[in-house]
């Protein structure tokens, strides 16, 4: 399982031209279920996204989560995240999960940061999206497990 957390000021989804989803300040999250992950990690992730503290306080430290400062998670399913590109110039997808288990995994995740107390907007799940943000910082981090 891998996710890439960005902070944003702002962002917007799109599929064919309709927007579908879109937030001011907050997080978008680019989550990645990769075959044989445990269902159990999924509680690590909603919990560590939801509660990262990475937004500026008033000192400008990183003190404060997406939720201290009223935000919103954009998380948009991305199986990409799990190419394998060590072996020639075309990235191999083996390692993504079929993808009826990857969607269950993910709308149970977003629920699951929803219950940690996050607004979550969602992407839209095996579709080709776009995707306009602006990155605050940029700060982005990089979770596995």
């Amino acid at each position: 399982m891998k996710a890439v957390v960005q902070v944003v000021g702002q962002a917007k989804l799109s599929v064919e031209g309709h927007t579908i989803s879109k937030i001011g300040k907050g997080l978008v999250v680019f989550f990645c279920v990769e075959k044989d992950d445990e269902e159990e990690k999924l509680d690590f992730f909603a919990k560590k996204i939801a509660n990262l503290r990475i937004f500026p306080d008033e000192n400008g430290k990183t003190n404060l989560s997406v939720q201290d400062v009223g935000g919103q998670i954009l998380f948009v399913s991305q199986f990409t995240l799990a190419a394998d590109c060590e072996h020639g110039n075309r990235p191999s997808f083996t390692k993504s999960e079929v993808p009826e288990r990857a969607e269950k995994m993910y709308l149970r995740c977003a629920r699951m940061l929803e219950e940690y107390g996050a607004k979550v907007k969602l992407g839209v799940f095996g579709a080709d999206m776009t995707i306009e943000q602006t990155n605050a910082g940029p700060f982005t981090i990089i979770l596995t497990k």
